[in-house]
């Protein structure tokens, strides 16, 4: 991200900076990639390392199932159900070493601040809205936002919703903007389909000077440890630089579209190593007279596609609703159902809006996502039989 600076800081890093009664702020530079990535610089009442006790909670290593047979794969998540914080309510659905995928629908309030020291946290917000508090200050978030969390950043987040649903992808490398629309600055280019006007950062800096026993719940190494400090963990009083949780959100994202139809890197917002995150929002179609606006059939040579349904009218699918996720693994070509490529033709523009994560290394599914799965949809690209026949049933399609 951007260089950014919120509250007091001393005129030079890793100078004196003094508190009213005349003892030092505590100094803290959280960085990326050692000290060769972005930074920020923090400064806090207290020492950040006075830990009271330490505790383990839980493993956090994802367990996944066996794959099976190579297939086409749609789960479906509407009724996924409800429970637990914006942590501990997470389902992991698919994942692979690179990133993963999960789903929640919180109900209860954070009574701990979180940490994730081995991912960064990317999640979509589907329903609900709140406040994200982190070290950095406050964020309020809406539904279509996506809130990244880099490595290391203290935040709880609050609802003000009853119906709240999550969709989390986290990382073990860097989230950013492609590369492809930076210049060697940094800065956005033209040809992006967003600007840094499009992006949020804290809003306002929440500063507590208060003792007591405060819970932080660690991720890192595949557990969950619970440290309890003797201070409140959001202490700091100034900080600057390029690390800092931020929102997107993807109504902000201004599709790209030409006389004929564009392959989905043009969707691409956010990638990270082994990974792209993508945005499909609704857009004209392609102006070419005999356009067809339904992709064309393509084969995955060397990458997983995973596409989560979010909103409006999905036009090259037939049986997906809101919040279903399909897969298509790599060895297998895919494309649009029966009927929906002639369906296409003519219309003028699509409403449909999903988030797309496709992988560079195979994807694994877990045993929560096999009890969402609907068995028969690798089959669903079998025509209806004509002169009244019924259509083609899964035990058909396997003769």
């Amino acid at each position: 991200m951007y260089y950014q600076r919120m509250g007091q800081m001393p005129a030079k890093r890793h100078t004196q900076f003094r508190r009213p009664d005349g003892s030092l702020y505590r100094e803290e530079v959280m960085g990326v990639a050692g000290f060769a990535g972005i930074q920020s610089i923090l400064y806090h009442h207290y020492d950040p390392t006075r830990v009271l006790r330490v505790e383990k909670v839980a493993d956090a290593k994802v367990q996944y199932a066996d794959f099976g047979p190579l297939r086409h794969r749609h789960f479906s998540t509407q009724n996924v159900p409800a429970g637990g914080d914006a942590v501990t309510g997470r389902q992991v659905l698919i994942g692979n070493a690179d990133i993963t995928m999960a789903v929640a629908r919180p109900t209860e309030p954070m009574t701990y601040f979180y940490r994730n020291g081995q991912n960064y946290e990317c999640i979509f917000v589907c329903e609900g809205r709140g406040t994200l508090h982190s070290i950095f200050g406050r964020m309020d978030f809406e539904p279509g936002d996506y809130i990244t969390i880099p490595y290391s950043v203290t935040w709880r987040m609050s609802f003000t919703t009853d119906e709240n649903r999550l969709l989390v992808f986290e990382s073990p490398s860097q989230v950013t903007t492609p590369q492809r629309y930076r210049n060697w600055y940094g800065q956005l280019l033209e040809h992006s389909p967003y600007c840094e006007r499009d992006f949020r950062g804290p809003a306002a800096l929440e500063t507590f000077d208060e003792l007591g026993e405060f819970e932080i719940r660690v991720k890192a190494r595949d557990e969950i440890t619970a440290h309890w400090l003797d201070h409140h963990p959001f202490d700091v009083v100034g900080w600057d630089g390029h690390v800092y949780p931020w929102i997107f959100n993807i109504r902000d994202f201004e599709p790209i579209t030409g006389r004929v139809h564009q392959p989905p890197p043009v969707h691409q917002t956010f990638e990270g190593e082994g990974y792209v995150i993508c945005s499909f929002v609704p857009r004209l179609f392609d102006y070419h007279p005999l356009a067809i606006p339904a992709p064309y059939n393509h084969a995955n040579v060397n990458s997983d596609e995973v596409l989560f349904y979010f909103d409006g009218d999905f036009m090259s699918r037939k049986g997906v609703g809101q919040y279903d996720i399909t897969l298509h693994p790599s060895g297998l070509p895919h494309g649009p159902h029966p009927g929906t490529v002639e369906a296409s033709i003519g219309k003028p523009a699509t409403a449909e809006t999903a988030v797309m994560m496709d992988t560079f290394r195979p994807l694994h599914v877990t045993a929560a996502a096999l009890a969402l799965e609907n068995p028969d949809y690798a089959y669903s690209w079998i025509p209806a039989r004509h002169n009244g026949h019924a259509e083609v049933t899964p035990a058909d399609a396997a003769r």
